[in-house]
């Protein structure tokens, strides 16, 4: 008699474990803005709806940056060539400086040089000193503006990779732009989704939060073997009185069917 009140006892914890019902959903949704301005000038309507790999489904006009980037490519070179030119000069002015400064040195210590003989010396020294200077400041400059330049190749590089709009090993769901259309920063382009695992979203009781640790979760009425991936711990805003919960599952079945989940 005892063991069959503790059957009944147990049986209400089964039998009557609150159903749920949660839509299979992607992963992650994600909605693709624009980074970059410019003119739409290719949408591949085709990949809609599709897995998509490594094209380009959405193109951004880069004509006028590639043609910046070639060109600031060339001023580079130049640049470069320039400062080794300026290099060499500084090596011989900087020669050029200690031969005056030891004649200087030289006739500086000589009783017999004349007054002349010293401030020409002087004069020479002071000369060789302001050429290499003006020198290194050129040589300072140049690679100033070679900074300047790389950084300038590595932003229309950045720019001309963002106009190149893929969604490699990415669903496709939706396209927001058309070919013709203007885009501008913060620009919505597209909708893709991660389905690679599927997540349903369920909301639980206080009640169902007891114990949650050592309940499991049943799935179209069977045990599914996975746990609640984790529970929000701030009641829903639409569901005052509930808790979410997400459950990550493998994509075994259809996207956006309906299933009874049960957490007992």
């Amino acid at each position: 008699m005892k063991k069959i009140m503790l059957v009944l006892a147990l049986l209400p914890v089964f039998i009557f474990a609150k159903v749920h019902y949660a839509k299979v959903e992607p992963l992650e949704r994600t909605t693709i803005k624009s980074s970059v301005s410019g003119a739409i000038v290719k949408v591949g309507l085709s990949s809609e709806g599709m897995f998509v790999g490594d094209e380009v489904v959405i193109q951004i006009d880069d004509s006028l940056d590639r043609i910046n980037l070639k060109t600031s490519k060339e001023s580079l070179v130049l640049f470069a060539q320039t400062l080794e030119i300026n290099n060499q000069v500084l090596e011989g002015l900087n020669k050029t400086y200690e031969i005056k400064k030891a004649y200087f040195d030289r006739v500086n210590s000589l009783e017999t040089s004349t007054k002349t003989q010293k401030d020409n010396a002087y004069s020479a020294l002071i000369g060789a000193n302001n050429q290499m200077l003006g020198t290194k400041e050129k040589v300072i400059n140049l690679k100033k503006q070679i900074l300047d330049i790389e950084y300038k190749v590595e932003m229309l590089e950045d720019t001309i990779a963002k106009k190149r709009i893929g969604f490699k090993g990415r669903y496709l769901y939706k396209l927001m732009v058309r070919a013709g259309e203007f885009a501008n920063p913060g620009l919505p382009l597209a909708i893709a989704d991660d389905l690679s695992q599927a997540k349903l979203v369920i909301f639980l009781d206080r009640d169902e939060l007891k114990g949650i640790e050592n309940k499991k979760v049943y799935i179209e009425g069977e045990e599914s073997g996975v746990a609640i991936s984790r529970i929000w711990k701030e009641a829903d805003e639409k569901f005052i009185s509930s808790y979410r919960a997400e459950i990550i599952i493998e994509p075994k079945y259809p996207f956006s069917s309906l299933l009874k989940i049960e957490v007992k």
